[in-house]
């Protein structure tokens, strides 16, 4: 790993829905060679950033020499009720972190940040769960070296949006 990029985390504001929705396009393209309409995409980030019971986005500002500070990594956070636990799953979703910036801690960094929070919160966080695609192998050695495991349970889905 490369040194240690040094980045503040702090939660999304309107002013990042550019860049989130720039990731989330690069992400699928990366991750499952997907293109994602761009409006739609936009219009779910927007709804995120306007109603903290869908979720919230944390992420990484890099500052730079210039005057502007840089997003260059996010993470999703959206929730799922569970009554066996009679607490709540936090579901980690939508991270990415810029090309240039890989290998370098952004993620832990994030992941740090995410943790922390949890731990805070006054409501009952069990836990963390996320999804990743079966061949990206990389990021399934990332979130394992992080802790979580691999669980008996598959994903399915019925996607009522008509995307393929």
């Amino acid at each position: 790993m490369s040194q240690q990029v040094p980045v503040q985390i702090r939660r999304a504001t309107m002013a990042d829905i550019e860049t989130i929705s720039a990731f989330n396009s690069a992400l699928a393209r990366e991750t499952e060679a997907r293109i994602l309409d761009a409006q739609v995409l936009r219009s779910g980030v927007e709804a995120i950033l306007q109603d903290p019971h869908k979720g919230w986005y944390a992420v990484a500002v890099s500052p730079h020499e210039s005057a502007q500070p840089t997003v260059i990594g996010q993470i999703l956070i959206t929730f799922e009720w569970s009554d066996w636990r009679n607490g709540i799953f936090w579901w980690l979703q939508s991270l990415y972190v810029d090309q240039p910036y890989r290998q370098q801690g952004v993620f832990r960094q994030l992941y740090d940040y995410v943790y922390e929070q949890a731990r805070a919160n006054p409501e009952k966080v069990c836990g963390f769960r996320l999804y990743v695609e079966r061949e990206n192998h990389q990021a399934h050695q990332v979130y394992g070296r992080t802790g979580f495991q691999e669980t008996a349970y598959q994903m399915h889905e019925i996607d009522f949006s008509g995307s393929p």
